[in-house]
């Protein structure tokens, strides 16, 4: 659970490991998704070499509008980096993601790459992008709804559920 706009926003999350034997496990996953963190070591240029592929597979069996966060893990290494900051930085334009470094050992940028994603995706909401009444774009509308671009309620509400899921 994560509040943005003093909204509880329910999040589910699914961690595919990004290894190859999951891969067609995985594409199951992005049907649903709103929202995908893409995350490559930036100790390990091979992980950063394969974003690209895994870039691919997403758009492919995901909602074209699904928000895609760019993550380099383990910058509390940052002595043993292998793919520079700029580096995923320009990966990240080139392909209209999102950008963060962070390490999941230390915390760093972790619960902020969450929220920042979440953000982006209840942006979309309120500006029509997704369509709320559709679940097939992985997003649920529980209890009290989401302000749509005209600022009223949009979506169906359900009785003692949470805002998002």
């Amino acid at each position: 659970m994560i509040t943005i706009d003093n909204k509880p926003i329910k999040l589910q999350i699914w961690d595919t490991a990004g290894q190859e034997s999951f891969r067609s496990i995985t594409r199951s996953y992005y049907r649903g998704a709103a929202g995908a963190l893409l995350v490559y070591d930036i100790t390990r240029r091979e992980t950063f070499n394969h974003l690209a592929s895994w870039l691919e597979d997403a758009r492919q069996h995901a909602n074209a509008n699904m928000t895609i966060m760019l993550i380099g893990n383990k910058c509390d290494l940052a002595h043993r980096r292998a793919v520079s900051t700029e580096e995923g930085e320009q990966f990240a334009k080139e392909h209209g993601l999102i950008f963060m470094e962070a390490s999941a050992k230390t915390a760093q940028n972790v619960e902020e790459a969450f929220i920042k994603t979440a953000a982006t995706i209840y942006k979309k909401i309120q500006d029509g992008v997704f369509d709320v009444s559709n679940e097939s774009y992985g997003i649920k509308v529980g209890y009290g709804g989401i302000p749509g671009p005209s600022g009223n309620r949009d979506g169906p509400s359900a009785p003692g559920g949470t805002c998002c899921s």
